[in-house]
């Protein structure tokens, strides 16, 4: 029987004589709109009252954007920044966090041809030199930046802005900035015309955004986003996910747009089939979980989405509430997990209040992609016992995979790659090898080196692996999985560490539940469990042997730590050397195995 939920793909595999191996799926990719816009316009004419966006306001109510508000708002809006003299070579850069207006800005700027890039708030508000935002701003040369609160954001806009770059924002204006309500209000017909003529110039080849690498180790690149990038990539979606076509998605969602994750997959998901998307002020922290569990027991999803720290504190939330896993529940497909692996008991627990609450058990799925994939690339539909398989290609995508079989170098070539880093042909170069296959910097491993239908698990970034002393090459990503698996949820992460050393060590950065428990207890468990991993492990390269707690957070200015909150190994096992070095000393507070 065929799925009406999921897809069903098949397989064409080719082993060439080296051992490289092409595959893809048998049916070919169904054709998408050309660009974001003419999705827009679809559900603006179809269903002009639905709910876009929402998020609540002060006083605790939704406010929202219909479909058919979103284009009017988007043409008059469109319509002023045209006036503005922004355009292809001048696009908009947006500083702050997820909005109405934000997301107005977006497709605004879609709608004229107007590139938009939307940036890291933590650029602007935790960096103490905006180093990387200034060298953002000398590539892209803006016609405008936009803030939702320009008094917050005017310490980097000062730092960074030149004369002739326009100010817009919604509260407290600073000297010079423009009212965005004035704008998106104060369109005539001329500006709606403007706008129109700039809407029907639109092709697939047109810029849609520039979204940024974390640029851990330098400044920031910008990665293209065409039209028909993000139109292909949905089509991707939308064949995989075999329910949106059936049943508008809703999700409500905290990850921030200058994220692909967000900002591209779900944002686009949900546009493109006419769903709603409720923001979430809420954070995966230990504060910030409550007001994501205070929403979803106003919003039922059909679509779930959560990095693993947000799932690690939500299903506590769901096993002491019935009422909320009730509603939580009651119309969900599936739920996504990206950004870093799950533990093996988060995904138990989330299965077992899944089975408990509905009598069946709900799809928890991972997948494999990058900002300059689309992100969608690969993704695994069946129900495991087991967290970490990231899947199989979608429709439309070659994988290239160079190695053996036990591990794999993974290539992709599709119609969502990008073009390339805006004003650097060096690093475009660099990232293509001589297919034009994009290199993803990711190794995989085939759960049945026999029959790579049944679908591939991460194993880990190649720059972030490492020899020890004895030649033998260590896959941190594995090692980081099954260290925390077994450490059974007292620490967050773990930084891996051995470099040229004879044996493997970690730094831990403790849970919410491990930071509560006495130093004793702590200790104790600790010691257990890294005993239970250094016996399930399969060699040196496998096996931690010393551990220490870390009490310092990881840095954003350092390149440590992503706004998602994953952390970058290689950068903190460079930042880091004093504590790596006082771990292989042995001194007080390391544990060993």
């Amino acid at each position: 029987m065929v799925s009406q939920t999921f897809w069903n793909p098949s397989f064409e595999i080719t082993e060439r004589e080296d051992g490289t191996i092409l595959m893809q799926q048998v049916e070919p990719l169904a054709e998408a709109l050309p660009t974001i816009a003419d999705y827009l316009d679809f559900w603006a004419d179809k269903a002009p009252d639905r709910l876009w966006l929402a998020r609540r306001n002060d006083q605790g109510q939704w406010d929202g954007i219909t479909y058919g508000q979103a284009r009017l708002q988007a043409r008059r809006l469109g319509g002023a920044l045209l006036a503005l003299g922004l355009g292809p070579d001048r696009p908009l850069i947006i500083l702050s966090g997820n909005s109405l207006e934000h997301g107005i800005c977006g497709l605004a700027c879609l709608y004229v041809g107007i590139p938009y890039a939307p940036l890291s708030t933590a650029y602007s508000l935790v960096s103490k030199d905006h180093a990387k935002l200034r060298d953002i701003v000398d590539l892209l040369r803006p016609g405008a930046f936009f803030a939702d609160d320009t008094a917050q954001y005017e310490p980097a806009i000062r730092a960074v802005t030149h004369a002739d770059t326009a100010i817009i924002g919604v509260h407290n204006l600073i000297e010079g900035a423009l009212d965005y309500q004035t704008l998106v209000q104060g369109g005539d017909a001329s500006g709606e015309g403007r706008a129109d003529a700039a809407r029907a110039a639109l092709t697939r080849e047109t810029v849609l955004k520039y979204l940024f690498t974390s640029g851990s180790t330098g400044s920031p690149k910008a990665v293209i986003s065409t039209n028909g990038n993000l139109t292909s990539n949905q089509a991707m979606v939308r064949d995989c996910y075999r329910f949106l076509e059936t049943e508008p998605p809703i999700v409500l969602d905290w990850a921030p747009w200058n994220h692909t994750a967000a900002g591209s997959k779900l944002g686009y998901m949900i546009l493109t089939n006419g769903g709603t998307y409720y923001i979430d002020d809420g954070k995966p922290t230990a504060q910030g979980i409550e007001t994501t569990v205070q929403n979803l027991r106003d919003i039922a999803c059909t679509w779930y989405f959560n990095v693993p720290a947000g799932f690690d504190r939500l299903v506590d939330a769901l096993e002491a509430d019935a009422a909320l896993a009730n509603t939580f529940f009651s119309r969900l497909k599936m739920l996504f997990y990206a950004g870093a692996g799950m533990s093996q008991q988060t995904y138990d627990r989330l299965s077992a209040v899944a089975r408990a609450t509905t009598g069946k058990d709900i799809l928890i799925s991972s997948s494999l992609g990058a900002t300059e994939t689309g992100p969608f690339t690969l993704t695994w539909t069946e129900i495991e016992s087991s967290a970490g398989k990231v899947g199989i290609p979608g429709r439309g995508i070659t994988l290239k995979l160079v190695g053996d079989e036990d591990r794999y170098e993974l290539r992709v070539k599709s119609p969502s790659i990008t073009p390339g880093y805006y004003g650097d042909p060096e690093a475009t170069a660099k990232a293509f090898d001589e297919e034009g296959f994009y290199k993803m910097g990711d190794a995989i491993r085939p759960e049945d080196p026999s029959d790579l239908s049944r679908g591939f698990f991460f194993d880990g970034r190649l720059a972030e692996n490492f020899k020890l002393t004895t030649g033998t090459w260590v896959s941190v990503g594995a090692v980081r999985t099954a260290l925390v698996d077994r450490l059974d949820g007292l620490v967050r992460d773990a930084i891996i560490v051995g470099e040229d050393k004879p044996e493997l060590g970690a730094l831990l950065w403790l849970s919410d539940a491990g930071a509560a428990l006495s130093e004793d207890a702590l200790f104790s468990r600790l010691q257990a469990g890294l005993a239970a991993h250094a016996q399930a492990a399969t060699g040196s390269a496998r096996r931690v042997c010393r551990v220490a707690i870390l009490q310092q957070p990881p840095s954003f200015d350092a390149g440590e730590l992503t706004e998602k909150g994953s952390i970058n190994q290689r950068a903190l096992r460079r930042s880091r050397r004093g504590q790596i070095d006082a771990l292989y000393a042995a001194g007080p507070g390391v544990l060993r195995g």
